[in-house]
């Protein structure tokens, strides 16, 4: 197992998916990328909460790195590894039961890939409640104690279980950052102190990812970010995710030209 400074990073779905380089993370449309730049906002006086060793070995990390004030500054969103590559995934989906149009990563930021010196499996890492990307809408980035602990708690538990979810590596806590909210939902807001968590899984593309080109829907009108650009976006992301994460499927339909757009790994 490595030490931080010995993980690598590859980052192979922004090599080859389309990417919007604008930066800015104020809420708006997003149109012809499936990732978007972005850098975490730092948080103050982090404090290390939990740490899981098993998640952290699917990156190649030795837990015992844990300890130190490198990965709490780094899973804390301080701080970057030599090779991490930030971003936002954007994506659509519904909500309440209705075609809701662009959601993505409102505060989730993907750190990058790294390929586990042994087993060869691929695992993305990324920080939940690092602070506002282009998709957060009205909402400031942060997640809470309250809820990152929850998170933390339950993925961990369906591992054990043996439930396949995303695996929480990590959970730091501010000890001065605070939002507001509602945890009772009675009209009350008060202040809770900020957290955030490192999760890893093979993969977040998700369902909604292949709705970006999606046209004005019938009910709510409310359309995909990209609509009319599934030869630009669709394709490549097809071709990438069985190419990358069915490649027994990919090989033996032996692939093909309009899946391979874009793809060249």
């Amino acid at each position: 197992m490595a030490a931080l400074e010995g993980v690598e990073f590859d980052n192979t779905v922004l090599q080859y998916l389309p990417v919007d380089e604008e930066g800015r993370n104020e809420p708006r449309p997003v149109k012809g990328a499936i990732y978007s730049r972005v850098q975490p906002t730092p948080l103050a006086d982090p404090q290390l909460v939990a740490a899981s060793d098993e998640a952290l070995q699917l990156l190649g990390l030795n837990p015992a790195q844990a300890s130190r004030d490198e990965f709490l500054q780094l899973m804390a969103g301080n701080s970057l590894l030599p090779g991490m590559s930030p971003a936002s995934h954007c994506y659509c989906g519904y909500q309440f039961g209705y075609f809701a149009g662009q959601l993505g990563d409102g505060a989730a930021i993907y750190l990058g890939e790294v390929v586990h010196p042994s087993s060869g499996t691929r695992q993305e890492l990324q920080l939940k409640g690092a602070g506002p990307t282009p998709f957060r809408r009205q909402a400031d980035g942060r997640k809470v104690l309250r809820s990152s602990l929850r998170e933390f708690l339950a993925s961990e538990a369906m591992a054990g279980l043996g439930v396949p979810t995303t695996r929480a590596g990590s959970l730091v806590v501010s000890g001065s950052d605070s939002v507001l909210r509602d945890a009772d939902y009675s009209g009350h807001p008060a202040p809770e102190p900020c957290a955030v968590v490192s999760r890893i899984a093979p993969s977040f593309i998700r369902f909604g990812s292949f709705e970006l080109c999606k046209a004005a829907d019938p009910v709510t009108q409310r359309p995909g970010p990209s609509p009319g650009m599934a030869r630009t976006l669709l394709l490549p992301l097809l071709g990438y995710t069985i190419k990358q994460h069915f490649p027994g499927l990919w090989a033996f339909y032996g692939g093909g030209q309009d899946l391979d757009h874009g793809w060249h790994g």
